[in-house]
């Protein structure tokens, strides 16, 4: 049957939290790991690192955009879709104009500085980046000049996958309840020849972008998951199932990502060239990134709601914690990637060896967000600014006060 849940989903709480978690430890990684471009790098790079993060690198973003379709999905239930999509908007579509024009700018001015494109000063360059006919490095320009949304690119993605999803939730919800009867190996086989297609047909023709406008092969893979996400949490019966087979799924995705960390490491060089680039050899290698990219997310959700489907538990006795994530997460993503480049650069000046500097830089990443929620949250407009619940002052006057229990 179709599940009617109106308890909240504990689990994927904690899995949202879990995947901004990982996030973060993936883009302090990102200034250490090898071979990898990123806004600045250090002097110190690691390969071995690539093996660690290429663990989570095919996953951990469709295993947020499978949660948020899941709690689309339930939310729908008890809410109206002008509603929802009225929260969505005011609380994802104003802090990514919040994060464009004042959170990500240390990211393009330290990118530009190290690669001795601009001369030092913060503030004259802020005036240059808003400024959509700015002549300031003309070959990084967009259709807006030198504003970007760098790391939130997730934010218009999910917005818009969101909008798309409300506007045609009838049909959706109308094939949740015929799907009732269709077994979850035959909707699983459906979900990986969907991205094997898009791996298969898109990904070369095109690259990732996160430009949203012809960003072709990362539509088809996220926008497939958010409504496999959505669909899925509609699903009792699948769901329940992907809890019992939590181990199978772990132990295919670890397979698969062993067959993949063996090919980057050149363990198959011996194949020929020719058989890679076949037919049979790229499907074979789509098989192995499809199983690989659901095993993860489905061992993950399965394993979630096995052990983390409550509002306390080992980690969290009281339940504080979860309280504190659900309402401060958007604002740590927003501000953790700039605070990585700003104390990364600090720290690059004092040369200190570059496990001690690893170390400094993850608790100084976090204690910065803490810092910056903690200001954040304590004022209406950078609540506003941030995506955070806002309750305006009521004005009341003196002749006629209002009731104690008005809302």
């Amino acid at each position: 049957m179709t599940t009617t849940i109106d308890t909240r989903r504990y689990d994927l709480d904690w899995l949202r939290t879990l995947a901004f978690g990982l996030l973060i430890l993936y883009h302090i990684g990102m200034y250490y790991v090898a071979d990898w471009g990123w806004h600045i790098k250090s002097d110190v790079t690691s390969t071995a690192l690539q093996d660690l993060m290429i663990l989570t690198n095919p996953w951990r973003m469709s295993l947020i955009f499978f949660i948020s379709a899941m709690a689309l999905a339930l939310a729908q239930q008890h809410s109206a879709k002008l509603t929802l999509l009225g929260l969505r908007t005011n609380r994802l579509l104003v802090p990514l104009l919040c994060g464009m024009f004042i959170v990500v700018v240390p990211q393009v001015y330290f990118e530009a500085l190290s690669q001795q494109l601009i001369e030092p000063g913060y503030l004259s360059f802020w005036w240059q980046y808003i400024n959509p006919n700015t002549a300031l490095l003309p070959e990084h320009h967009s259709p807006i000049g030198l504003l970007t949304w760098n790391h939130l690119w997730f934010i218009p993605y999910l917005w818009c996958y969101s909008a798309i999803v409300l506007l045609v939730a009838p049909l959706l919800n109308t094939l949740a309840n015929r799907l009732q009867r269709v077994p979850g190996s035959i909707a699983l086989l459906a979900a990986m020849v969907t991205l094997i297609g898009a791996w298969y047909f898109l990904r070369q023709a095109y690259p990732s972008s996160h430009a949203l406008l012809d960003d072709w092969y990362n539509h088809a893979k996220y926008f497939s998951v958010f409504i496999a996400g959505y669909l899925f949490a509609l699903q009792a019966n699948w769901w329940q199932n992907v809890i019992s087979a939590r181990r199978w799924f772990l132990t295919a995705a670890v397979i698969c990502y062993s067959l993949i960390i063996a090919d980057s490491n050149g363990w198959f060089d011996s194949i020929p060239a020719s058989f890679g680039e076949s037919v049979s050899g790229r499907l074979i290698v789509g098989v192995v990134l499809a199983l690989n990219h659901w095993g993860w997310i489905l061992a993950l959700i399965g394993y979630a709601g096995r052990y983390l489907n409550r509002r306390t538990n080992i980690i969290d006795k009281d339940g504080k914690l979860l309280h504190y994530s659900n309402t401060a997460i958007l604002p740590w993503y927003m501000l953790h990637q700039s605070l990585i480049i700003v104390f990364a650069v600090w720290l690059k000046a004092l040369a200190l060896p570059v496990g001690i500097e690893a170390v400094l830089l993850i608790v100084l990443t976090c204690a910065g967000c803490w810092a910056g929620y903690e200001l954040v949250k304590r004022f209406w407009l950078s609540r506003w600014l941030f995506g955070l619940k806002v309750k305006l002052p009521i004005l009341t006057t003196a002749t006629q006060p209002l009731p104690d229990n008005t809302p």
